[in-house]
């Protein structure tokens, strides 16, 4: 038998769900993130820090092609529901799969460029469509 009474465990179970009614889309699709984090055995992108090598896991925001020093750079924004992250392919000007909305893990060395994490030339694994 739990440790816990019955009478607290309903309220807790009360309470969660009314959180979660009273919680906006994004703040509920953060909490996922973060959970999806957790369970794939990553590092949050708020806990990152400069030099250090990571593998973080989240949701593609944004996809935008900006060359870099005259060369084409495929640019992808990863958020986990802590922060964002900086994706860099350099040399790329597209890539099958990565594309807004796609969840994917991805491994490199984080640096700082402009008071935002970028992570240059990651290994990188695109997450299956089923699972979102």
């Amino acid at each position: 038998m739990s440790a816990v009474p019955r009478s607290q465990k309903q309220a807790g179970r009360f309470r969660r769900m009314l959180d979660r009614l009273s919680s906006s889309q994004e703040d509920l699709e953060s909490e996922e993130l973060r959970e999806d984090t957790e369970t794939a055995g990553c590092i949050r992108i708020g806990d990152c820090q400069d030099r250090q090598i990571v593998t973080v896991t989240g949701t593609l925001r944004t996809v935008t092609l900006r060359p870099r020093a005259g060369v084409p750079a495929l640019e992808a924004e990863l958020f986990d529901g802590s922060a964002a992250l900086d994706v860099v392919w350099l040399g790329r000007r597209s890539i099958v799969g990565i594309e807004p909305g796609r969840k994917l893990i991805a491994s490199g060395r984080v640096s700082m460029s402009r008071g935002r994490r970028v992570l240059f030339n990651p290994k990188y694994e695109l997450r299956p469509l089923g699972r979102e």
